[in-house]
């Protein structure tokens, strides 16, 4: 093996060699000055020689011997360092603490007893530079914290000190710092009040996540003290990564230089120009608002950490507001979770800009005590295809980029994501882009969590696949126009009144069974790029009283946060008639019609309601409705389209073109029947292994009309009397 060659189980195995080489000479190195390295219960205790011995040696920063820095010496002039223990004269290569001259006596604490005369080592100061410094000012500590926080840390730097805080605790296994040690280090103790108050969880070495208190069964001077492994690494100048909570929970940091796609809003500069404050932005469309002020922030030089919470983590919330802290970085929560109190109180007046951002308006119990300022989300200066060009760039497409997204309401973060699938879905299939995959992307970030009470269709028609009169289907056309032009029309040309009202397409098909309103609704879901989510009556409709309003408010709900046209198949089950009030069952029942005539109103989405019994609709829903389609029945030559697009696709036998006109003729059956007698047309001709035949369509045919209970019209011979 070759002195480069790392592959295979060899490679590990010389590793290990060379590994083993250096464990044997720090062996060596290490017996060699230590008077206890032949004793067998070296380990189990620490005598009262090697305490002092070990608080004798050069700490981590000084030179080894023969004048060799140790890897991690370097410390930097006005770099914070650990605090020597008292009692232990300091030699000559220690280090002052910075801003502290040596041996200019011991600096005083309010409150606090004066440290022992013996000490040689003053408390630090926190009005000098260097990051302890920083922490100080940042969180509001004292010279006592710094003191205590020092002290805490000194095992996770040194390893010496864990013998030597093994030795003052009396105890080898306690090798960290105890309460009543960190105290006596600082010339005080557990009895003196003020000292105890430092460790409060309302005191800011733990209510700023400073500090932890282990062993909460002991009485509170033999308690453990721990600093948490992202304190210890930003006073030792590591601010490379988030606390290790962070990235699992979907926190991310952003840079203070900006992404150049979203621009800056006057609502942001606004947040930039008040300081610490806390908002909260009440969102018709998750981040839509958020971007510009997140831009806004980093164009002045700010981190952003940007937390999309699944739920409320209070544990998270305390770290990320601690990283927040450390970095001087702003906080950006959006959207907020369900039941979001805990959340809002630990992270609001913390003396950090922190906004929060959500389609629910704040409530006032969240945080009592804050300075919560709420605000309704200001609507985006930029067009809908404005930040889909930014992200595209110079990108060439074939299709009108305006046009195919305007029925997408995204923010900007959405449409990065989209646009990058769109692209990434684009390299895998070796071609430019095209509308299917922008339209993919899209989909996939804005698709609503309605699995669960709504059945979701792809669209795969167009208009083509539509057999209709030109009145209903330049509506159908018209209803695509209203869906991707309402924030124009309602939005930029002030066409919408007042009252609440939202922005929402909603149309009624109606039509006799089989017309195709059902189809019409997934060819205009289609057009329009967005899925078709029919919703399931049996999820919706409860028996129990003020049950059905709740399912459909979740239904509407996310409906308006996300993009999908939604489909209410035999609406009049649920938008029936109103009826005249004689008992309570009946004031009940006028409930639900009462709460959709008032949710359609401030209705954002697209929405389509079909029914075959237009009279049993309540008409004051008319008026809420954008369009009202009629699917008439199918006249002849429209029953031929019928026919031959239901079996386009079909092996057929010659001349079967002759008897397809006059089965169009002859059965007067609705698009939905003469689909399911092409079906069965298929299924005849598939069991005999051949093409679709003339007696095949015209058995299909006879099928339907027995089905529906009517005379087959080449039945035979008429019944006579």
């Amino acid at each position: 093996m070759t002195g480069n060659d790392l592959t295979g189980p060899a490679g590990v195995l010389g590793l290990l060699a060379a590994l083993r080489g250096r464990v044997a000479a720090l062996v060596d190195a290490r017996s060699a000055g230590d008077p206890t390295a032949g004793d067998p219960l070296r380990g189990l205790y620490v005598t009262e020689d090697t305490a002092r011995r070990i608080a004798a040696a050069p700490g981590p920063g000084a030179p080894r011997d023969g004048g060799v820095p140790s890897p991690d010496a370097g410390a930097r002039e006005g770099d914070d360092v650990p605090i020597p223990a008292p009692g232990v004269p300091a030699g000559d290569g220690d280090v002052p603490l910075p801003g502290v001259p040596a041996g200019d006596g011991d600096v005083p604490l309010p409150g606090v007893g004066a440290p022992a005369e013996d000490d040689g080592s003053p408390l630090p100061r926190t009005d000098g530079t260097g990051r302890l410094t920083d922490l100080s000012r940042v969180f509001g500590l004292t010279a006592l914290d710094a003191h205590i926080l020092v002290s805490a840390l000194a095992p996770d730097v040194d390893r010496g000190f864990e013998a030597l805080y093994g030795y003052l605790n009396d105890d080898v296994g306690r090798r960290r710092a105890t309460v009543a040690l960190a105290l006596d280090l600082a010339g005080t103790g557990p009895f003196d009040a003020a000292a105890r108050d430092r460790f409060h969880p309302a005191a800011p070495l733990r209510s700023g996540g400073l500090l932890e208190v282990e062993d909460e069964d002991r009485p509170l001077p033999g308690r453990a003290l721990r600093v948490p492994e992202r304190v210890v690494a930003y006073l030792l100048g590591d601010d490379g990564r988030l606390d290790a909570r962070l990235p699992s929970a979907e926190v991310e940091l952003l840079g203070p230089s900006g992404d150049g796609i979203t621009a800056p809003s006057p609502l942001g500069a606004r947040v930039v120009a008040a300081g610490p404050v806390t908002v909260h932005l009440r969102e018709r469309v998750p981040g839509a608002a958020t971007d510009g002020v997140v831009a806004a922030l980093r164009a002045a030089g700010r981190p952003v950490l940007r937390y999309r919470p699944e739920g409320v983590d209070e544990a998270v919330a305390r770290a990320l507001l601690r990283e927040a802290r450390l970095r001087g970085a702003a906080v950006v929560v959006e959207p907020l979770p369900e039941r979001s109190g805990p959340l809002v109180r630990a992270l609001a007046s913390s003396g950090t800009t922190v906004v929060l951002a959500g389609t629910e308006a704040p409530d006032p119990r969240w945080a009592p005590h804050a300075e919560l300022i709420a605000l309704d989300a200001p609507g985006g200066t930029e067009g809908p295809g404005d930040l889909w060009h930014r992200e595209l760039g110079s990108l060439e497409v074939d299709f009108d980029l305006d046009a195919a997204t305007a029925p997408y309401r995204l923010s900007g973060d959405q449409v990065r994501r989209a646009a990058r699938s769109a692209r990434a879905l684009a390299a895998f299939e070796g071609t430019a882009l095209t509308l299917a995959q922008l339209q993919r992307g899209a989909r996939l970030v804005s698709a609503p969590l309605l699995d669960s009470r709504a059945r979701r269709i792809r669209p795969a028609v167009g208009f083509a696949d539509l057999v209709l009169p030109e009145e209903p289907l330049g509506l159908l056309r018209e209803l695509t126009g209203r869906a991707r032009d309402r924030d124009r029309v309602l939005g930029e040309w002030g066409l919408r009144t007042g009252g609440g009202r939202g922005r929402g397409v909603v149309a009624l098909f109606a039509g006799e069974s089989g017309t195709g309103k059902t189809l019409g609704a997934e060819v205009v879901a289609g057009e329009l790029g967005l899925d078709l989510y029919v919703v399931d009556l049996s999820s919706v409709v409860d028996k129990y009283v003020g049950e059905t309003e709740k399912n459909l408010e979740r239904i509407f709900a996310e409906v308006d946060r996300t993009d999908c046209v939604l489909l209410f198949d035999e609406a009049d089950a649920v938008f029936g008639k109103r009826s005249e009030v004689k008992s309570s069952h009946d004031r009940y029942a006028n409930l639900e019609s009462a709460y959709l005539l008032q949710r359609l109103e401030a209705f954002d989405g697209i929405a389509v309601l079909t029914t075959n019994l237009r009279a049993n609709i309540d008409e004051a829903f008319t008026r809420r409705l954008d369009l009202v389609v009629e699917f008439p029945f199918p006249d002849p030559g429209q029953r031929l389209s019928l026919w031959r697009s239901c079996l386009a696709g079909t092996p057929k036998e010659e001349g079967l073109e002759e008897e397809l006109a006059r089965c169009a003729a002859e059965f007067e059956l609705a698009g939905g029947a003469i689909r399911s007698a092409a079906v069965t047309a298929g299924y005849l001709a598939a069991a005999r292994g051949a093409a679709v035949t003339s007696e095949d369509v015209r058995a299909g045919a006879r099928r339907e009309y027995r089905k529906a209970g009517r005379l087959v019209p080449d039945a035979g011979a008429p019944w006579a009397p």
